[in-house]
């Protein structure tokens, strides 16, 4: 498969100008078309620091981040902006939905900004609400939805500009069993039908079970990578479930 993530000798230190402190230390990292990746480790690792690089949220100091032969960090701020739009979906912990946007509106906002024409917005908006399973909550504003509802909307509005990839900061941290089990059903079906990349960094051990590569990072550097293959019992699994 081909290498779309390319992460070489990344660095990023807090406090630059007194005592550096290492949150991500010459970090390697090659990420494959496809993959469903979880960054675990330790609060304080460099996982979620990790993945804003990775995203385009922060800079490295030092060190070079391609996503699809294109270099981020020497982007200006106008060109990094407008390569997220397009390329990238992010999924926050925080859900971070806009509270006086409807469930739709809120899953829109992505593709009014790509200047995307009204009648593929609804297209696109209706098939997702489909596959999130919440066409009945379309009109309905977040305050009104659970936390699991809520981050379904969330990962609606990060597939709605059809993104290679999608990074997850904790998507399941603030969600009960059954609903974090229906949120990672619906993100490894639509990984593997759509060949989605799903990047996530999580403590939480329901996200690390079901991914299929987990990345450990202590103290801001790759202390062990691990593919794991699934089997084709999981696989059936999944299915059923869906």
């Amino acid at each position: 498969m081909k290498t779309v993530i390319d992460a070489h000798n990344v660095c990023k230190t807090f406090n630059p100008d007194t005592i550096p402190v290492y949150a991500v230390k010459n970090v390697h990292l090659h990420l494959e078309r496809g993959e469903f990746t979880a960054l675990v480790g330790p609060s304080g690792s460099g996982k979620t620091t990790l993945l804003n690089l990775i995203g385009g949220l922060d800079k490295p100091d030092k060190g070079e981040i391609l996503i699809d032969g294109v270099n981020i960090t020497a982007l200006s701020p106008n060109e990094l902006i407008d390569f997220r739009l397009h390329n990238i979906g992010f999924v926050f912990q925080s859900f971070n939905l806009v509270p006086v946007l409807t469930a739709r509106e809120n899953v829109e906002l992505i593709m009014q900004l790509q200047n995307k024409k009204r009648v593929d917005i609804e297209k696109r908006v209706f098939g997702l609400f489909q596959q999130i399973e919440l066409k009945d909550k379309m009109d309905v504003r977040p305050s009104q939805l659970s936390g699991g509802q809520q981050q379904r909307i969330a990962v609606a509005r990060a597939l709605a500009s059809k993104p290679q990839f999608v990074l997850a900061d904790e998507p399941t941290a603030n969600l009960d069993s059954k609903s974090a089990a229906n949120l990672l059903d619906i993100m490894a079906k639509l990984n593997q039908e759509e060949n989605i990349t799903f990047i996530f960094s999580t403590h939480d051990a329901r996200v690390i079970e079901r991914a299929r590569r987990v990345v450990t990072l202590v103290d801001g550097q790759i202390f062990s990578d691990t593919a794991r293959v699934e089997t084709e019992t999981e696989h059936s699994g999944l299915a059923s479930r869906n």
